[in-house]
């Protein structure tokens, strides 16, 4: 599958995390189209937030 890609962010704080997602997204070219975004959470005595992103590049499409 051409153009298909993922990307992991994390952090131990969601907020951060927050942030480290918005600056992913805001960065993605325009030829891009976010898929898919799952969120998980790691239990323990320091939690870990995470994010899956599933993004593929298209075609400009001349409209």
């Amino acid at each position: 599958m051409q153009g298909v890609r993922f990307k992991v962010i994390s952090a131990n704080d969601p907020d951060i995390l927050q942030e480290r997602l918005n600056r992913f997204v805001e960065e993605l070219p325009e030829d891009v189209v976010l898929v898919e975004v799952c969120f998980s959470v790691g239990g323990g005595p320091s939690p870990l937030f995470a994010v899956l992103v599933h993004y593929k590049e298209v075609e400009r499409w001349e409209g």
